[in-house]
């Protein structure tokens, strides 16, 4: 049986990968393939779950970008809006007025980044001079990119940012009346009954949810809890379960977040990336043959990485959950291996 075979490829991936984490991978056709593998708490030897909650830093951009979508939605704003006429212009002396919503959403505004990815590698080395415990909103991060210069023109090329998303968070924030994790618990996770996923702050983490580990060159590790901001927001760091992933995809691709015209403009390929890759709204789109091959959301930070894709030609979403810095993308990739050989039907 298809499914069968597929779950022996993840078992047999995760054996020879040391993969510590969750997956779920569904299709239209087959049962569900599901699997948890190493441990949620290494000290107490507590194996991971397939209900298991883990951190998916970035991924859920996503998120961020169904809120906005939303508030726009509900006529409170516009995706051609300029942001600064919205904020607080004051707080941001040397940002351009002119960069619109659609731009952040995009990654096109052309602001500094907190951390920018073209240019640093060690997430950790910002909590060095910044305390990580009190990142708690977005407001908290500001201070760290308000002051900086532009990096490029409004609208002129695709970079990655990060603090593109605080500032769709302070959104949020400003034009719902709730702070931002409130409106994606309250409007996008209890929408999709994610009854298990959260913003949990890493001092005060609910039972059943994973620890992230730093795996160190020789074997030992540290947890990732002095290495990420305490607290997730609207540019990374919720927690969710495999189940709740997919209900997330469910409820997007179903309309019970959006109506038609705004998913299908969500789930558009806005601004070209690299190759075949480009960027919806808080969403990775990959074409092949002129058609989408997938979309797909992801995250890395200390201890964390993620993947999760829904293929629509065969009807396929899968979710994979690592609680340390790599692995995720390696059983990804088994998945799209076994359904580029045409074994899923």
């Amino acid at each position: 049986m298809p499914h069968q075979q597929l779950a022996a490829v993840m078992r047999a991936e995760a054996e020879a990968a040391v993969f510590s984490g969750a997956f779920l991978v569904t299709n239209t056709a087959l049962p569900a393939v599901t699997g948890a593998f190493g441990y949620a708490n290494k000290a107490d030897v507590t194996p991971n779950r397939a209900d298991t909650r883990f951190g998916i830093a970035s991924g859920c951009k996503l998120f961020t970008a169904i809120a906005v979508c939303q508030l726009v939605e509900q006529g409170k704003l516009s995706l051609v809006d300029k942001v600064m006429d919205v904020l607080d212009r004051t707080v941001f002396p040397q940002f351009s007025p002119y960069f619109t919503v659609h731009q952040l959403l995009t990654h096109s505004a052309g602001i500094p980044d907190y951390f920018d990815e073209e240019t640093m590698e060690d997430f950790a080395e910002l909590w060095t001079t910044r305390p990580m415990y009190l990142l708690r909103g977005p407001r908290n991060f500001v201070p760290m990119f308000c002051e900086l210069p532009m990096i490029s023109e409004p609208g002129t090329r695709f970079r990655y940012n990060n603090a593109g998303y605080i500032l769709l968070g302070l959104l949020v924030e400003k034009l719902s009346g709730l702070t931002f994790t409130d409106y994606v618990e309250q409007q996008i996770f209890a929408a999709c009954g994610m009854n298990d996923s959260g913003y949990f702050a890493l001092d005060a983490l609910p039972g059943n949810t994973a620890q992230g580990y730093i795996v160190k060159e020789d074997g030992t590790h540290t947890t990732n809890i002095y290495s990420i901001p305490v607290k997730g927001g609207a540019d990374g760091g919720a927690f969710v379960t495999a189940p709740d992933m997919l209900l997330l995809w469910e409820g997007l691709l179903q309309h019970r977040l959006l109506g038609p015209e705004m998913t299908a403009l969500l789930l558009t390929p806005h601004i070209h990336e690299d190759k075949d890759d480009y960027y919806g709204y808080g969403v990775w789109i990959t074409k092949r043959d002129s058609g989408v091959y997938k979309y797909h959301v992801m995250g890395y930070d200390p201890g964390v990485s993620f993947h999760s894709a829904h293929y629509p030609a065969s009807g396929t979403t899968a979710v994979v959950l690592c609680n340390e810095s790599r692995g995720a993308y390696r059983m990804q990739q088994a998945v799209e291996n076994w359904l580029n050989s045409g074994r899923e039907g």
